[in-house]
């Protein structure tokens, strides 16, 4: 991404870095940002910053139980590109195990935190806010979710308590397995 930014924008690394970190904090994504900021075509920047190499990801077999042994549907929804989270799936040997993929492009551009973009997926899907759960990385993603009635699952190694976070787990796999059993 900050390759990205130097190359667009014409920035050296540091000012790159600092785009990125206030695009991040003021719009909810660096795409959102440049969007808004710099008019960019979200197109190429979700081709070339996805373009990553998968080799370093692994299949997780006990994950991929978990998740099968979900009730409902179960949907991806991220602020990335569709494709590259279907590649990401793959790579985990997790594909297969979900209803449905979302990414950015599916919500118009408009990144999660901004509540439009979860109304515009989860219209999109049918889903139905009071009987879902999300599961989360970024705290600020769980907001809107959790103001829709969702349960919020925060994903991440440090704990961070608020009152849109019903649960947190550093363990996913883990956690999975203690609603499933």
């Amino acid at each position: 991404m900050t390759a990205w930014v130097m190359q667009a924008l014409g920035v050296d690394r540091a000012e790159a870095d600092h785009l990125r970190v206030h695009y991040w904090r003021t719009h909810g994504t660096t795409l959102a940002g440049l969007m808004r900021e710099h008019q960019i075509d979200p197109g190429p920047y979700l081709e070339d910053v996805h373009n990553i190499s998968m080799d370093s990801l692994t299949p997780d077999p006990d994950l991929a139980a978990r998740i099968r042994a979900l009730p409902g549907r179960r949907i991806v929804y991220t602020n990335g590109c569709a494709p590259y989270a279907e590649r990401v799936l793959a790579a985990r040997g997790l594909d297969g195990l979900f209803d449905a993929v979302y990414g950015v492009e599916h919500a118009s551009y408009h990144p999660k935190p901004d509540r439009a973009a979860f109304d515009t997926v989860f219209a999109k899907d049918g889903l139905t806010p009071a009987s879902a759960a999300m599961f989360e990385d970024d705290p600020r993603n769980l907001i809107a979710p959790h103001d829709m009635g969702m349960r919020t699952v925060l994903v991440a190694p440090a704990r961070q308590d608020a009152a849109h976070i019903h649960h947190h787990t550093d363990d996913l796999t883990g956690f999975l397995g203690r609603l499933t059993a």
